[in-house]
């Protein structure tokens, strides 16, 4: 039950960036384009691969902190940092075929599902 909480207060925490840094952003770049989510979506994988290296190498944490940062405050900030660590651990176990099939199946099924509930919303209203 700890680690729950910890991924719940991690989460709040890196939703609320999240939501401050999309203002933010969108008032600097405008909201023609989605510089916001990209840019969260960046650096969110770039913080991931950070602290999972710093973790596994340098630093010794207990679980409770590396849920809290990682599926709390990251998985709060972008779930995209969760899907480019596992793309890299698989081409670090260089199972490049599987990555492939992995990201260009998470993104493009992705997109399909969203179009369909889209569709299947429309199709009730």
């Amino acid at each position: 039950m700890a680690l729950t909480l910890w991924i719940a207060l991690g989460g709040a925490i890196g939703a609320v960036l999240r939501h401050a840094l999309n203002i933010g952003i969108a008032k600097v770049a405008g909201s023609n384009f989605p510089w916001h989510t990209m840019l969260i979506n960046i650096s969110g994988s770039f913080v991931m691969g950070l602290l999972i290296s710093l973790m596994a190498l340098r630093w010794n944490v207990s679980n409770e902190l590396k849920v809290f940062l990682t599926t709390g405050i990251l998985g709060g900030y972008t779930t995209f940092s969760a899907f480019s660590l596992d793309f890299a651990l698989l081409v670090e176990r260089k199972a490049y075929a599987l990555a492939g099939v992995y990201a260009l199946g998470s993104v493009v099924l992705s997109l399909v599902a969203i179009f369909a509930g889209m569709a299947l919303a429309r199709a009730f209203a």
